[in-house]
């Protein structure tokens, strides 16, 4: 462990930090890594409040690519700088890249079995728990106003519901919460 001149709260070394992307790459299934990261890097560790963290996702969420590798990335910059940006990204796609070739080859001889479907309804019942825990997580700190519950209620019908295309649900609701958001503070 290293200590940060901001205060000094203990920060990981590089080695730390890929070995933390890692085990959540290896040990996380088919989504809900926002939650995995949300627990390590808040909740346990506390090398980050809960605002960093979702400002964290909502960027990662907007960049192109893998909202977990951008998050990876954008939390080892974070607490390290470059060189915590490369371990964040290699941890979360180095391991798990090696793992799935070997199961990728496994499956193929384990697919004629039904425990093995029964299985991967079980992780993916996980993957859409941790999902659902994130997105209460976030619902919790959305300002309390008619615009960003509206937004946040029309993106859920629209996307959920209604199964609008999401790349332009996104576009719209985040560029009217932009604007907004953008006017509100002009204001002030």
């Amino acid at each position: 462990m290293q200590v940060s001149p901001q205060g000094g709260m203990e920060r990981p070394s590089a080695l730390h930090l890929f070995l933390i992307f890692a085990r959540i790459g290896l040990t996380s299934f088919g989504g809900g890594l926002s939650g995995w990261l949300l627990r390590e890097f808040v909740q346990d560790r506390a090398w980050m409040t809960e605002d960093e963290f979702l400002n964290g996702l909502s960027l990662s969420q907007a960049l192109p690519g893998v909202n977990v590798k951008n998050m990876a990335i954008w939390i080892g910059y974070r607490l390290l700088g470059p060189p915590g940006a490369v371990a964040g990204l290699s941890g979360i796609i180095l391991p798990p890249a090696i793992v799935i070739v070997a199961l990728g080859v496994l499956f193929a001889w384990l697919a004629r079995f039904p425990l093995t479907h029964l299985a991967l309804d079980g992780a993916a019942a996980a993957a859409i728990g941790l999902s659902l825990v994130m997105g209460i997580t976030a619902a919790r700190r959305v300002r309390r106003g008619v615009v960003p519950l509206t937004v946040m209620a029309a993106t859920f019908v629209t996307v959920g519901v209604l199964h609008w295309p999401l790349l332009w649900v996104v576009l719209a609701a985040g560029s009217f919460s932009v604007g907004v958001e953008y006017a509100r503070l002009a204001r002030r």
